[in-house]
Parts: C-alpha cells; sequence; structure tokens
C-alpha cells in the first residue's frame, strides 16, 4: 500500500507541478486541468491500442496538453475573458474532445503494451519526475522564466520592459497544461485504463498539494519551489491514504479534500490577521 501511495503520489506531482506554474507563478486560476488531465490520459489510451510507442503517446499527450493551454490563454488575452471563466469554457469543451477521442467513456489498456509494462515502475517514474524537474528549473532560471514569475507579481513591469506579455502568459499555460496532460498519459498507463470522468477535482487535488506542501516546506530554504510542490504531493497522498484505511467511503475523498484545502488556507488567514492586529 505504501508502495502504491508513494507511486500514485509521484505521478500526480507532475500535475501539480503544472498547477505550479499557473496557479502560483502565473497567478492564473486555470481550471483548464480538469480538462487536460484527461485529456493526456485519451490520448495516450487510444495511441497504445493503436500500436504507438508508450513515449511517443506520451509526446503527443503533452502537444495536446500544450494545445489545451493555447486555447485558454488565447481567449483569455484576445477576447479579454476572465481566467477563470476561460478555463471553465474550455475545460466544458474538452469533455467532449476526450469523448470523441476515445470514442466512448473508457478504455482499458490491460492487453497493450505501456512503460509500465515491464521494469521497476517507481523507479521510471522517479527518474520522468527528477528530469522533468531539473528541466522545469532550467526553464524558470532563464530570462523567460523571469519574465514569467514577473507575469504573475508584476504585469506592468513586462509591459515597461517591452516583453509581449500575452506572449508569455500563453506560454506558461501551454506549458502548465502540458505537464497536467502528461501526468494523466502516465496515470492511465499505470492503472491499466483511461476514463472520462478521471480529470474531475484535479485541481483541488493540485492546490491541496501546493498548500500543504507550503504549509510544512516553507521555512525550509534548501528547498526550492518545484520539489516542494512534489513533497506537497506525496503528503496529500498519503493524508488520503490514511483516511481510506480509517474506514473512510472512497466516494467521500473530494470532499475531504475540499476540508484539507479550507482547513490549510482558514489557518494561512487566521495567523495573517492575528500578525496584522498585532502590529495595528
Amino acid at each position: 500500500m505504501i508502495l502504491g501511495t508513494l507511486e500514485q503520489s509521484l505521478i500526480f506531482a507532475f500535475m501539480v507541478l503544472g498547477l505550479y506554474i499557473s496557479y502560483k507563478i502565473l497567478d492564473f486560476p486555470d481550471l483548464t486541468v480538469d480538462g487536460s488531465f484527461p485529456l493526456g490520459a485519451s490520448v495516450v489510451a487510444i495511441s497504445l491500442i493503436h500500436g504507438v510507442n508508450p513515449i511517443i503517446a506520451m509526446i503527443l499527450a503533452c502537444i495536446a496538453g500544450g494545445l489545451a493551454g493555447f486555447v485558454t490563454g488565447y481567449i483569455h488575452v484576445k477576447y479579454n475573458i476572465t481566467n477563470l471563466l476561460s478555463g471553465i469554457i474550455v475545460m466544458t469543451g474538452l469533455y467532449s474532445v476526450n469523448l470523441r477521442i476515445m470514442g466512448r467513456s473508457n478504455i482499458p489498456l490491460f492487453n497493450v503494451k505501456t512503460i509500465f509494462t515491464s521494469g521497476n515502475s517507481l523507479l521510471k517514474i522517479v527518474l520522468l519526475l527528477i528530469v522533468v524537474k531539473l528541466i522545469l528549473d532550467f526553464i524558470l532560471k532563464t530570462k523567460f522564466g523571469f519574465a514569467l514569475r514577473a507575469m504573475g507579481d508584476n504585469e506592468t513591469l513586462l509591459v515597461s520592459l517591452g516583453i509581449n506579455e500575452k506572449k508569455v502568459k500563453i506560454i506558461g499555460l501551454m506549458i502548465a497544461n502540458s505537464l497536467v496532460a502528461f501526468s494523466g498519459g502516465i496515470l492511465a498507463q499505470y492503472q491499466g485504463f483511461s476514463d472520462i470522468g478521471m480529470g474531475v477535482g484535479t485541481i483541488i487535488t493540485g492546490l491541496a498539494s501546493i498548500i500543504i506542501g507550503e504549509s510544512v516546506f516553507k521555512e525550509m530554504k534548501f528547498i526550492n519551489m518545484t520539489l516542494l510542490v512534489i513533497l506537497g504531493s506525496v503528503i496529500y497522498k498519503f493524508i488520503i491514504s490514511i483516511t481510506l484505511m480509517m474506514g473512510m467511503n472512497p466516494g467521500d475523498l473530494k470532499l475531504i479534500t475540499s476540508v484539507i484545502v479550507v482547513a490549510i488556507m482558514g489557518s494561512k488567514n487566521l495567523k495573517r490577521l492575528k500578525v496584522g492586529v498585532k502590529v495595528a
């Protein structure tokens, strides 16, 4: 059980890294992830049953996720639609897209070759996660990475520097949703099926992981943000596993996640309020 929980938490860590880009760096509450997560799973599933190599299938999932992020960013900056509504629009549309890709609501993958067909599953997931983390860390240290960070902190600064802030935002959302779709593609192979409803509550799961990671490891300066959110994903999954061991109904998992998010964010806001009162 511990090994299975660890593997699942690391698979979801790819999604949390994507959400970290949109939610924390861009300050963009992107609900597209609830649609791009099953989009990655759908693309991988339909590719595998048609004999496509699993690695190529995951690359296709990343491309599909990037396109979803592009659409969200484009309708946001082009038509001045709010970020929240843009995500909702694309997420809703992706439900039909995913259903069209798979042809049905569920595709089993038990008789096809996946990245987990042979070898150590945990080792493969860890290696993939390390590679993605290092690439993301490198990107965030480049000129584009600094522009991406500035986008969420001070959009006006980018405009004053002559940087196309709209382009930066769209590319940032494309990277974020590529990671989310990549996570969905890996999970479909890991659990042996792709389902149209597997993305429900993805954003809440990701937010819970980010918030938990920040709450536990924020003061540890030697842990950077990408590692922090990965550790948050691991802790969150183990919290869920423990609640299930205590006899909680699996159908209550989304409610449990919501309660965790409210409890942690509420406690943080209360602390800030108390500090503000003392200062005053």
